[in-house]
């Protein structure tokens, strides 16, 4: 088996550990204290909002510059030029946060500001491990970089939690906070040590920190150029996707930002069939782009993102009927009931997402790639934008978070939509999803009228269970999706194979 496979089989693995991880400590622990939980889920999304402005884009460098400096002798030079220049980036980030501080005295007052000792070596060991993060794949190396992106986060979660849970029956809040936010941030440390270490393994690693070949022929000016297209669309990534976390944590409370990302772990189960499928989609992709052979690009488009939007569907449908049954088996499940409109918000945003499928990767794959950062900043500052103005003026909360997310979610993916049916001819939309909802509505109905029994347990299998069975008969009959194909003796016996 080669490498590729190796990884590719080991990665998926690891990726849906990681999610199950996730979602049972969000379902059955942290629930007990959704304060603390919120406190945590503020912590690292603010760090990893401020990565971007202290990488400014050099881990994309370490991979788009690794042959060359590996043909010149020269790949460790760069990368030890790289992690200096994030340490460099983070000290002058530190000296104008607090510069900043002290000309407006009114950010002494946030919650960031509060957990800046936190907060602040968060995002320096952080930039660090990134850097290390993409030059491993150099090697076609991405299992153990999953680990410590996948598991590691959720461990550390877990852990601070557990820890502050049990010393908190003994010893004061502060002494047990204290003693979780050490765990909580011991493990990004070792995280990064992880990183040097196999870094380290995979090849001796030479620290040079001349900057004589970076200066030869202009290369700084080529390093500097792209790695400010790597900045811009990876800030707007970032704060595209975290800023829900900072913005309940620092405008709302602790306990709201609890709630929502119980919530938000939940509907990522609907993401579990798009886990792994871009490393397999991207050379189909790349292949056609390459070719000019649009007419197999859209086929195969519509193909992935049915795929995607059927599979997706069917387990936000399943979600959906037997959410109001979990919240009554878990510990302040009354919160998560009040907040139930956030499921169905940003889980019809989600699904329309996988509707869209690989629309991303498709212009980020062409010559058009520099679209995507601008949309993704356009997408950053509509984030912010909704998420303010929710904020200010309405009293809906973590429901307006999901409002503005969704709503910024929806338009991303449009514009996405119409720029490659403009530039490529494709459009992943096919009458079959319209299908698939319509038989989604159904099965949520019979499943919602049907009778339910005393035992929420009870009633937490059942209804699902009515959902899948209609979206079987549904499908069997409609012929949305090709289950058949893939659920037989064959299909089952293949996931024993590793080669």
């Amino acid at each position: 088996m080669s490498v590729v496979a190796r990884q590719g089989i080991k990665y998926s693995i690891i990726g849906y550990l990681g999610t199950l991880l996730g979602i049972i400590s969000s379902i059955f622990i942290f629930p007990h204290n959704m304060e603390f939980y919120g406190k945590l889920r503020f912590i690292l999304p603010t760090a990893e909002m401020f990565i971007p402005v202290v990488v400014f884009g050099l881990s994309f460098s370490n991979v788009k510059f690794f042959l060359q400096t590996q043909q010149d002798g020269k790949h460790h030079n760069f990368l030890s030029l790289s992690l200096l220049a994030v340490v460099l980036n983070f000290v002058i980030f530190t000296a104008l946060y607090f510069l900043a501080a002290t000309l407006f005295p009114s950010l002494k007052e946030s919650e960031t500001w509060n957990m800046k000792n936190l907060i602040l070596p968060m995002i320096l060991v952080l930039a660090l491990s990134s850097v290390l993060n993409k030059f491993i794949t150099n090697y076609k190396r991405i299992v153990v970089s999953n680990i410590f992106e996948n598991i590691v986060p959720k461990i550390a979660n877990l852990g601070a939690f557990l820890i502050f849970s049990y010393l908190i029956l003994s010893h004061t809040q502060l002494y047990s906070e204290k003693a979780a936010y050490t765990f909580f941030f011991g493990m990004f440390v070792l995280t990064f040590l992880g990183y040097f270490i196999y870094t380290n393994k995979l090849e001796k690693i030479q620290p040079d920190f001349s900057l004589d070949y970076v200066r030869q022929n202009g290369f700084w000016v080529q390093v500097f150029s792209y790695s400010l297209f790597g900045f811009l669309g990876n800030i707007g990534n970032f704060l595209a996707v975290r800023i829900d976390n900072y913005m309940i944590g620092e405008f709302i409370d602790f306990e709201a930002n609890g709630v929502y990302s119980t919530i938000l772990s939940i509907i990522t189960i609907i993401n579990i069939p798009q886990m792994g499928l871009f490393n397999i989609s991207a050379p189909i992709i790349n292949k056609s782009i390459a070719e000019h052979n649009y007419t197999e690009l859209d086929r195969f488009h519509k193909k992935t993102s049915l795929s995607l939007f059927f599979l997706g569907l069917t387990l936000y449908s399943c979600i959906l009927v037997g959410f109001p049954y979990l919240t009554d088996l878990i510990k302040n499940g009354a919160l998560l009931k009040e907040a139930e409109p956030v499921v169905w918000i940003l889980g019809s945003a989600f699904i329309f997402d996988l509707a869209t499928g690989f629309n991303g990767h498709i212009i980020s794959l062409s010559k058009y790639y520099r679209f995507n950062i601008v949309v993704m900043l356009i997408l950053a500052a509509l984030t912010i934008g909704l998420n303010f103005a929710f904020l200010k003026y309405t009293n809906l909360s973590i429901i307006g978070i999901a409002m503005a997310t969704a709503i910024s979610l929806t338009i991303f993916n449009i514009i996405k939509i119409i720029f490659n049916y403009q530039k490529f001819k494709v459009f992943p939309l096919t009458i079959e999803m319209l299908y698939a909802i319509l038989l989604s509505a159904v099965a949520i109905l019979v499943a919602v009228f049907t009778p339910s029994f005393s035992s929420s347990l009870l009633n937490l299998f059942i209804k699902p269970s009515i959902v899948l069975v209609i979206f079987m008969l549904g499908n069997h009959f409609l012929k949305i999706y090709p289950l058949d194909k893939y659920l037989n003796k064959d299909f089952f016996k293949s996931l024993t194979k590793f080669k």
